[in-house]
């Protein structure tokens, strides 16, 4: 569903993404692992037209979007959890929802109420401010809202950040079911345990490339890039 090839983003004079190349393929959640820095944000904007890559190529289903605008990633369907969460905080829950719904002819499985059941909390909350709701019912109107667009893939940026424990396992359990319902999902996350748990296959990114690419199961195994780029500390001796 997604192919990069060689990518290269910068800021300014700041070479942040240096030969990005990754698969992600349709149906499964494809993690992308690495530290504060890394260059995973980035990653996020390049692929939403955000921070548009300078060189490379981004293929998404087949669709050259490396220099598309934003609103027109989003229409192939493409949709963003962004780091912290970035809602309309002056919208209340139902209107930041509502802008964001979008139907497709091929057909959308999330709607407004959907989401709402999904999400019980958010339904009581439907009439107030995004400023006024907790960081955890934010980080659940961010997911909602990015899921009633019904995206093809959908990106979540440190979807965890921040979150109490139940809530992580929350974020975990929507995972699963998205998975299960075959949609795509890149998720990009600080968190190795919980996105070694979460995915199906697994990218670390260190200094704004690649560093290692493998199954979850080969990942978690591997003490020498747990360690040097993920700040797990190996096994006692």
């Amino acid at each position: 569903m997604l192919e990069l090839t060689d990518i290269h983003t910068y800021y300014g004079d700041s070479h942040v993404l240096q030969g990005v190349t990754l698969r992600a393929e349709r149906g499964t959640v494809t993690a992308v692992l690495g530290r504060n820095g890394a260059g995973k944000t980035t990653l996020c904007r390049s692929l939403t037209g955000l921070t548009p890559a300078q060189s490379g190529r981004v293929l998404f289903n087949g669709l050259d979007t490396t220099r598309l605008a934003p609103h027109r990633i989003h229409e192939a369907g493409i949709g963003l959890v962004p780091q912290g969460r970035r809602i309309f905080t002056s919208l209340t829950v139902a209107e930041n929802l509502t802008i964001a719904a979008r139907q497709r002819q091929s057909g959308g499985a999330w709607s407004v109420d959907r989401v709402c059941a999904l999400f019980p909390r958010l339904a009581e909350r439907i009439h107030h401010r995004g400023g006024d709701l907790s960081g955890g019912e934010q980080q659940m109107l961010a997911i909602a809202r990015a899921l009633v667009a019904n995206p093809f893939l959908l990106i979540m940026d440190e979807p965890t950040e921040g979150l109490a424990p139940s809530l992580v396992a929350e974020v975990g359990r929507l995972i699963g079911q998205l998975r299960q319902e075959g949609m795509s999902v890149l998720l990009v996350e600080q968190s190795a345990a919980f996105a070694v748990q979460m995915s199906d296959y697994a990218h670390v990114m260190s200094q704004g490339a690649i560093v290692h690419a493998s199954e979850p199961a080969a990942l978690w195994e591997n003490e020498e890039i747990k360690s040097q780029y993920l700040g797990v500390p190996g096994r006692s001796a």
